[in-house]
């Protein structure tokens, strides 16, 4: 009796203060060593395998490598139509690869859109492993291929950029000289997205703003369209949103009503893309 209560009196003691501020101190630090390793796991879901190519759907291309600047090899396909049409620089979001894109491609170039979409590395046949600093660097890599090897003028590139996509356009727009930015169902930051989801609720206040779209679209001098699907079960509505109160005219909202994350072009249908055609032609500054 005797030895149990000593261990009970031990178990519910009170914990001295000195113990307590190092076990904090070794969850934060612990957390901000590691934070970057979750944080991509979280993010970056790669494939490497494509469902198809777009020579099976019977599409004009050119299969296209370039390098980055810390020397990774990017792969990429162009969909070359006249050269003064505008160009779409097509940035996609966090998982698969650009062969799951491929029904997205045909109706911008159907409205007279060249395109030209490229995989992160550690996407498809790209090489390395996928960060934030990294995708920064494939977008702008791959702008200054279409300048420095197609021969594009900067004044008709477009970065198009879904969903994580759109931090990598709007990298470009701030780095980069373009004709205008397409940003689609793009979130606010990574801490705002945590705060969203019930499981990272609690923790989000630890989390860096990684990821800042809001902060950096109010630097985007760049006519700007903004384009959200009002029922997005991953990147709510709102967020789209606060983004266009963030970005500074000439700016352009378009609510997909109906629309989820993914489906926003299929939703939108012809209005979609009729949408950003008339934008990427008439909004040149």
């Amino acid at each position: 009796m005797e030895k149990s209560n000593r261990f009970l009196r031990v178990l519910f003691m009170p914990i001295s203060w000195i113990y307590l501020i190092c076990l904090v101190v070794l969850i934060a630090a612990s957390f901000y060593l590691f934070y970057h390793k979750i944080e991509n796991f979280f993010v970056f879901f790669p494939e490497t395998a494509f469902d198809s190519t777009p020579h099976e759907v019977n599409l004009h291309y050119r299969d296209v490598y370039f390098h980055t600047e810390d020397g990774k090899r990017l792969h990429g396909w162009f969909f070359p139509l006249r050269e003064e049409f505008p160009l779409i620089l097509f940035c996609h979001g966090n998982a698969g690869n650009i062969s799951h894109r491929l029904e997205n491609i045909r109706p911008l170039l159907e409205q007279r859109l060249q395109v030209f979409i490229f995989d992160y590395r550690g996407y498809g046949k790209s090489s390395g492993t996928p960060s934030e600093k990294g995708v920064y660097r494939d977008g702008l890599a791959a702008y200054d291929y279409l300048v420095k090897r197609e021969r594009i003028p900067p004044t008709n590139i477009i970065p198009f950029g879904r969903s994580l996509g759109a931090a990598v356009a709007i990298e470009i727009a701030l780095k980069r000289r373009v004709r205008s930015i397409i940003i689609e169902s793009a979130f606010t930051s990574i801490k705002e997205m945590a705060r969203s989801i019930a499981l990272f609720h609690l923790f989000s206040f630890l989390l860096p703003t990684h990821y800042n779209n809001l902060k950096k679209i109010g630097y985007v001098a760049t006519p700007k369209l903004i384009i959200h699907g009002k029922e997005d079960e991953i990147v709510t509505f709102s967020m789209g949103q606060k983004l266009f109160d963030a970005a500074k005219e000439p700016k352009y909202f378009f609510p997909v009503k109906g629309a989820g994350h993914n489906d926003t072009f299929i939703v939108g249908g012809r209005r979609y893309f009729e949408t950003v055609s008339a934008f990427a032609y008439h909004s040149k500054i």
